[in-house]
């Protein structure tokens, strides 16, 4: 009996409809684990916005009133004259409706537009973050670095030579710094070294730069900048550097149980080579995923201690919006901010997938 050929199977054209083929692609991209962190990032920034919208409309009085009580107890006017002075300083309708002021601003918002600042009139919101923002970037990231280049070493160091005086004395000043707030040790600074000891002029080290050097790319003009950045510099430090420190020891610590350690040691390897190769190198990858996070907290600098040195960052403008109830100034300053925390918590997530393969190898089974 012979074999008889198979016809050859006619594809229909439902069949060759790429429909199917784009479907699934699109599925594949929804669960994939890229698409899922941008858009919890998309939501996040939405909800966060949303909350700080309504948040700060039911903070006691508004830039109306403000205005209308200044005007009141400087030029003594009446309220009326006041209420008619400030409804013509100000671009701004307190009696418009919360949720019409609200679409208003997520419509312009969609357009890239954040606004223009209550009480500074004529004054764009997006120009006011990207005059100031450097200021902050430079200033809280320099410290940033210092901090986390010192505090990684002297943890290290501590890990290493665990129960010596080095490590007894470093830990106590360590858990001591961690545990002051920024504030605190910039009051100290400012009473014990520049009011007791006078090792400084208070007046010499508040603002950004010096008035009366001309702006240029010169080593005066960056070394003013450096001059009036080193007081903040140095507290950001001083109350950050212990955390690090801490964290690094206990980084450290787990890693000399780790039994390449001790692989090394019976090789022969240098104390030094152990050292920086195998433990250092492994104990500070928790930390670099910390780091990631804190970069995103570097755009809002510290209010008071921008506002205490009278230095020109974001922060000290995000002061002076809230004692002057700038409604969209406030909005666009947290907006910035809120951005640059979850760009800095996906950053984080792809670091952590980069320093350790078996995340990547689970986020590449979850998206597929």
């Amino acid at each position: 009996m012979t074999a008889v050929p198979a016809e050859p199977t006619q594809v229909s054209p439902a069949q060759s409809d790429p429909k199917p083929t784009l479907r699934a692609r699109l599925r594949r991209i929804t669960r994939s684990y890229l698409f899922r962190v941008l858009l919890s990032g998309i939501i996040t920034i939405w909800a966060v916005t949303t909350f700080t919208f309504f948040l700060i409309r039911q903070m006691p009085g508004s830039p109306f009133e403000i205005k209308i009580d200044e005007l009141m107890t400087r030029q003594s006017l009446t309220y009326e004259e006041a209420y008619r002075a400030a409804a013509s300083i100000f671009n701004f309708d307190p009696d418009t409706p919360l949720l019409l002021q609200y679409t208003d601003y997520l419509g312009d918002l969609a357009r890239g537009d954040m606004g223009v600042s209550i009480t500074r009139t004529g004054t764009s919101v997006s120009s006011i973050i990207i005059r100031y923002l450097p200021w902050t970037l430079f200033c809280v990231g320099l410290s940033l670095l210092v901090s986390f280049v010192l505090g990684t070493l002297i943890g290290l160091a501590m890990g290493y030579w665990r129960g010596s005086w080095f490590d007894n004395l470093m830990t106590a000043i360590a858990s001591i710094l961690s545990g002051l707030p920024d504030y605190i040790i910039g009051l100290l600074i400012i009473v014990v070294f520049g009011v007791q000891l006078r090792w400084f002029d208070i007046g010499s080290v508040r603002g950004g730069v010096d008035p009366t050097i001309t702006p240029a790319f010169s080593l005066e003009y960056i070394g003013s900048i450096l001059s009036f950045a080193t007081m903040p510099v140095l507290i950001y430090v001083l109350s950050s550097i212990g955390t690090w420190v801490l964290s690094m020891k206990s980084s450290t610590l787990s890693t000399l149980g780790e039994d390449y350690i001790t692989v090394a040691k019976a090789r022969g390897l240098s104390e030094r080579r152990i050292l920086t190769g195998y433990i250092g190198r492994n104990a500070m990858l928790p930390l670099v995923t910390r780091l990631a996070i804190s970069v995103g907290f570097v755009l809002s600098g510290t209010v008071i201690i921008e506002e205490m040195f009278q230095y020109p960052g974001l922060g000290r403008n995000l002061f002076i919006a809230i004692s002057g109830r700038d409604y969209t100034t406030m909005q666009g300053i947290f907006l910035v901010i809120t951005i640059g925390v979850v760009l800095s918590n996906i950053l984080a997530d792809f670091v952590i997938g980069w320093l350790d393969p078996r995340v990547r190898i689970e986020g590449g089974n979850t998206s597929s």
